[in-house]
């Protein structure tokens, strides 16, 4: 560039002005700019790396982390709680023992207490404490190479997003930063209110508790609006560690921190420092909480409806979802029930059984020694009762045995077996010193009965007859043994005791109880049935016949009116789902359980209305709405001033009223003089039964009624095999239905069997005695028609399994007869009765019932 004094330059000189003139002047800092801007462009550089490494550590960190929309409705797992008849608590089914209890209801107090002790800033920060994690972060750097614990700085909103979101305590700087990043977010998705409600009622405070409802009352046995100072505190210490601060093993440092959270709470003026000093002094002793239920026998009761509940509503709602469950269970009713059915059970096995010896045995030199210690190393059964005690015989020749008793301090006790358990054991395995045994402490004398567990089992159940509501069930010996209910889920032949299925079949065709077929031997092909007493009498009415459970007569009378009948008969009472067409099926030749026979017999004592057992009366949620009751029977609003609510009932009538009002007149004299008198024995209100006893003494039944209760009773072993001869359902399971129903009836007003309109009750000689029975109009006391000579199904071989069958009724009665009987014992041609000779092919009882 050429300037205007041509000299081709801009005035600035080529270099740095010296003195006295030599080269152009460097400009001044450089090195300074240099390296100010090297480090900027350095700073910058690292910055947008740094940001983009934390962007990226950020999104890899948030992608797939839960939502926490859903704690906006968050209902926390709480247990639900079955309930008695009476209202007590039977049992508790929980995965978490929960109470759960709002805001609202938590005294200022607790939530103090663990606010002082875990996030003394929480209604202040944003979900992270970053002060907090400093201090951790520097105290971790200290301890750093020591076994030393990293030190925590979650606040009790982190502890949220863990507990509820993350569900891990894995100690890593990725779970960290992630239960921060979700803190933020529950912050600005929950007030601090519904924050500190879950915390509170989800975290785990030792003893099974979570949550501090369960925790109250686990360690103080009390609910959370009376705790005072130092029991709150005391909770407020647990969340840092339940196990390192459980009262019961580690009480000074659980007292230390108790104080510790007491000195907090002051500090933040919660409570005044006097208050905390004088929580302080106060000892720290835990009640001696015991979980609810099961109420003494109701473990059965208590295993079917949660059983029902999983299969109504599954196995998250039923144990977590805080459901009120009002069952039926008569508590005491449930204790005679149980009670009732191990006498029988022990008086059968000690009549049968025998004494089968030792279940353990303990060394010479511990019984001379230090038996006491030998013996609490002894396992003791699971089918022991709560009564009995494990014992070691220390003499064989004195009887003298030692057992121990208590838990803290265990104490041994000493004491002489009775005389005539020592006579009873030597007839069977015999007694030898050292042996253990399971033995009952009396309470007069210091003598101690030697007991042994059945092998038989049994079950029962008490029903409702106008609601079918399940009052008592046993489902055997020993629940803690077997779970298995022999009530609801074995499925056995009820015998005789089916019977009166087929006497109501024909009451519904319009057989009159003073109907006459004839007790006489018959023949299907291979099959000969025969009466258990193996005699015959000839022309029988059907009352008689029912009071004494004759076979031939009700197997004449099922040919007669067809088992197709019968059948469905039995399937509409749901006492069978299926049964085969054939006659040996009305001798109990099906498959049936305790309940479904219970509710069977109580349609008929409810004069035909259907009856279905129930266990629960309703279930409630967790906000106390009613979501179940069973359908059928329910409280209708209306009527007038003086009646109130009536009962609106819909369930179907089965059976008309007057055949049920006929059978159970029949079914009454069984109990009054027949095959049930044992059961009726002292009993002086107005009650019906029937005994059942299947083929080869395999089952005992007696199911029997009154107006307003049903009890059913079996006894048989698990693997079918006789009871032995003559162990009728009359003689083994007839006392024990007669034990339960004298308390049931008890407490209860007398009430008589109810006759519908139109029917007759009228008193006649049957030719074996005066009896009492119901008749439907049209019909003659003591007459007995013709009712022809075929039956009411087409018989084929099949029907009884039998090769040759006899066409019709006239048939049967062609068979060689004996003389019959009269009612002064006498046969017709004056001579004395005797038993008939057997059929041809030895005299088969035949399938189905006995007596």
């Amino acid at each position: 560039m050429t300037l205007a004094d041509g000299s081709g330059r801009d005035g600035r000189m080529d270099g740095p002005s010296r003195p006295g003139g030599g080269g152009p002047r460097r400009p001044r800092y450089r090195m300074v700019r240099w390296l100010a801007g090297t480090t900027l462009a350095v700073l910058l550089l690292g910055s947008g790396g740094a940001g983009i490494v934390g962007w990226y550590e950020y999104e890899r960190l948030s992608e797939g982390l839960p939502t926490v929309d859903g704690l906006r409705t968050y209902q926390p797992p709480v247990m639900s709680r079955l309930y008695s008849g009476d209202d007590q608590v039977m049992a508790e089914l929980a995965a978490e023992r929960r109470i759960f209890v709002p805001y609202s209801a938590i005294p200022e107090r607790v939530r103090s207490a663990f606010l002082a002790a875990e996030d003394q800033k929480f209604f202040s920060h944003g979900g992270v404490d970053p002060l907090a994690i400093l201090r951790a972060g520097v105290t971790d750097m200290m301890m750093h190479g020591t076994k030393h614990r990293p030190i925590g700085a979650s606040t009790i909103t982190q502890q949220v997003a863990r507990i509820m979101l993350l569900g891990s305590n894995a100690v890593s700087i990725d779970r960290k930063i992630k239960e921060a990043l979700l803190a933020m977010r529950l912050e600005q998705t929950l007030s601090k209110e519904q924050i500190l409600e879950i915390y509170l009622n989800e975290i785990y405070l030792g003893e099974g508790a979570y949550g501090i409802g369960a925790a109250a009352q686990t360690y103080f046995n009390k609910p959370l609006d009376q705790l005072d100072n130092a029991e709150a505190a005391f909770l407020g210490a647990l969340p840092k560690s339940p196990t390192n601060y459980n009262p019961h093993r580690y009480v000074q440092a659980a007292t230390n921190r108790r104080n510790w959270v007491l000195d907090r709470m002051a500090d933040l003026r919660v409570i005044t420092p006097e208050e905390a000093r004088a929580a302080q002094l106060e000892p720290l002793v835990p009640a001696n909480f015991t979980r609810p239920g099961p109420v003494p026998g109701s473990e059965w009761f208590a295993e079917e409806v949660r059983r029902e509940l999983i299969e109504r509503y599954g196995i998250g709602t039923t144990m977590e979802g805080g459901l009120s469950v009002h069952t039926s269970l008569d508590s005491h009713l449930q204790q005679v029930a149980t009670g009732a059915l191990r006498e029988g059970l022990l008086r059968y096995d000690r009549a049968h059984g025998g004494w089968r010896g030792a279940f353990a045995h303990v060394g010479a030199a511990d019984v001379a020694g230090d038996w006491a210690n030998a013996l609490a190393h002894v396992t003791a059964p699971a089918a022991m009762l709560e009564q009995w005690r494990v014992a070691v015989v220390l003499s064989a020749t004195t009887g003298r045995v030692g057992w121990l008793e208590g838990r803290d301090p265990v104490m041994p006790h000493t004491g002489v077996m009775l005389a005539r358990d020592m006579a009873w054991m030597r007839t069977g395995k015999g007694v030898q010193t050292g042996d253990v045994v399971l033995v009952e402490p009396q309470a007069d004398g210091g003598g101690v009965a030697i007991r042994q567990v059945p092998r038989v089992e049994s079950a029962l159940a008490t029903i409702d007859v106008r609601t079918g509501r399940v009052l008592a069930m046993v489902g055997g010996w020993s629940f803690r043994e077997s779970q298995f209910n022999r009530a609801i889920q074995a499925a056995r032949q009820p015998g005789s005791s089916f019977k009166p299925f087929v006497y109501l079949a024909a009451m519904e065709q319009g057989i009159s109880p003073s109907q006459k077929f004839d007790d006489s031997p018959v023949s299907y092909g291979e099959w000969h049935p025969n009466n258990y007493e193996k005699d015959f009498w000839g022309p029988t009415t059907l009352h008689d016949a029912l009071r004494e459970s004759r076979n031939l007569v009700t197997i004449r009378l099922a040919a007669q009116i067809g088992m197709k009948p019968v059948a469905s008969l039995a399937q509409n009472l749901g006492l069978v789902h299926s049964m085969p067409l054939v006659l040996p099926a009305a001798l109990g030749a099906v498959e049936t359980t305790v309940m479904k026979e219970a509710g069977a017999y109580a349609t008929i004592a409810n004069g035909g209305r259907l009856v279905t057992p129930s266990l629960i009366d309703d279930i409630k949620d967790r906000n106390g709405n009613v979501v179940w009751r069973p359908e059928g029977v329910a409280w209708q609003p209306g009527g007038t001033p003086a009646t109130g609510p009536q009962v609106a009932d819909t369930r179907p009538q089965v059976v008309s009223a007057t055949s049920a009002a006929q059978i159970v007149a029949m079914m009454q004299d069984v109990v009054r003089r027949g095959t049930g008198v044992r059961a009726g024995a002292g009993i002086d209100r107005p009650i019906a039964g029937k005994t059942g006893t299947s083929q080869d003494f395999n089952d005992a039944w007696f199911a029997g009624f009154s107006p307003d209760l049903v009890t059913v009773v079996w006894i048989g072993f698990d693997t079918p095999q006789s009871l032995g001869k003559n162990e009728t359902g009359g003689v083994i399971a007839g006392p024990i239905w007669n034990q339960v129903m004298k308390v049931a009836l008890a407490t209860r007003p007398r009430l008589d069997f109810r006759v519908p309109d139109g029917v007759q009750l009228a008193r006649y000689d049957t030719g074996m005695g005066v009896a009492i029975d119901a008749f439907k109009p049209g019909q003659v006391p003591g007459e007995s028609v013709d009712l022809g000579a075929g039956s009411g199904m087409a018989l084929t071989a099949a029907d009884t399994g039998a090769e040759n069958m006899p066409d019709s009724e006239n048939d049967m009665a062609t068979m060689p007869v004996s003389p019959t009987a009269q009612p002064d014992g006498t046969t017709s041609a004056g001579h004395a009765a005797v038993p008939a000779p057997a059929p041809p092919s030895g005299g088969d009882i035949g399938m189905g019932g006995l007596y």
